[in-house]
């Protein structure tokens, strides 16, 4: 019996025999989706969800990851400002039902109750520390300016982190219970700063993208951590080789970390990537030839167990989605 495009997805996730490799990829559909606020903009909303939806029904990608372009906001006034890390220690939690969660929530449960039933559905979310870079007007300076703080007063800044990241658990098992998703897709990166280290990132950003992990595991089994190379941010890989999740996606062309190697570094999990996302890239501008050779590249050295292909992270707006088919036709 052909194994569903669910299946496909579940079956790989779980290092599992698959009829072919499951392929999905992603991009954005709001012009700004990190300065949008679709809490306050409820039309933002519809053009999302209809950017989504289209893509889904036109595509028919093997699975989805939720895209929360105007979500990207965390709404909440007592870390709103952020200027010291005095300020961090100010942060308090949200209520059950703020429209931070129940906003979400429903957005979620419009896509789920539509395609939950034939395609896995992962939802983005964000870690603490990304979250806060992404409240300052210049995304740019994030790392050096939250660097900065900790070096000030690091636990300060893990108090606030630490009540952000309960907020984001409580969303992490809610979207899963409440929303109908499959799991979540699980976005962090190291932060690149002066004097912060990997004790440094244990000591304060760990615990809390833990705390959300242990959450969404508690509600699936099912869950995607990204690993951030977004823009030519650069990780350790190795950061990340405790955290308990089912599958990574790490810029395996940014970090020159192919899926064979990454694999490696965490236990044999399963893995989801090998393109790059760049305009330059072969995904982008390659011939149908070129894509698809790529494809058959990528899966002669991972291997078809355990893989997903996509890529390293999201892909330009305009990438035409019959790219798309051509990889996942190679695939087969």
């Amino acid at each position: 019996m052909t194994q569903s495009k669910k299946e496909l997805v579940l079956a790989a996730m779980d290092n599992k025999p698959v009829d072919r490799v499951p392929v999905g990829f992603w991009f954005h559909f709001l012009g700004d989706e990190i300065h949008s606020d679709s809490f306050q903009h409820p039309e933002l909303i519809e053009q999302l969800y209809a950017g989504q939806t289209k893509y889904i029904e036109t595509a028919k990608p093997d699975f989805v990851k939720i895209m929360t372009d105007g979500f990207f906001p965390y709404e909440n006034r007592t870390a709103f400002n952020l200027k010291s890390a005095a300020d961090f220690k100010r942060i308090q939690p949200l209520a059950d039902d703020d429209p931070w969660f129940t906003t979400q929530i429903a957005y979620a449960k419009r896509l789920t109750s539509k395609y939950g039933n034939d395609v896995a559905m992962f939802y983005n979310l964000f870690c603490a520390g990304t979250t806060v870079k992404f409240m300052l007007p210049d995304i740019t300076q994030g790392d050096a300016w939250l660097s900065r703080l900790v070096q000030e007063d690091a636990d300060a800044v893990r108090q606030g982190l630490d009540v952000i990241s309960g907020d984001l658990a409580k969303l992490a098992r809610r979207i899963i219970t409440e929303g109908g998703v499959t799991g979540i897709y699980f976005s962090l990166q190291n932060l690149l700063g002066e004097g912060i280290t990997k004790d440094v990132y244990d000591q304060v950003l760990a615990p809390g993208e833990k705390q959300i992990l242990a959450a969404a595991n508690s509600a699936s089994d099912y869950n995607i951590l990204h690993i951030c190379g977004w823009s030519g941010h650069r990780n350790d890989l190795t950061w990340y080789a405790d955290y308990d999740v089912k599958t990574i996606n790490w810029a395996a062309v940014v970090e020159g970390v192919p899926l064979e190697e990454g694999r490696k570094i965490f236990g044999g999990r399963a893995a989801l990537g090998g393109f790059g996302n760049l305009e330059t890239e072969v995904l982008y501008n390659g011939t149908k030839e070129e894509v698809q050779a790529e494809t058959k590249r990528i899966l002669d050295h991972a291997g078809r167990k355990g893989i997903i292909l996509g890529a390293d992270c999201t892909v330009p707006r305009d990438t035409d989605w019959q790219r798309f088919e051509w990889v996942r036709e190679a695939a087969k």
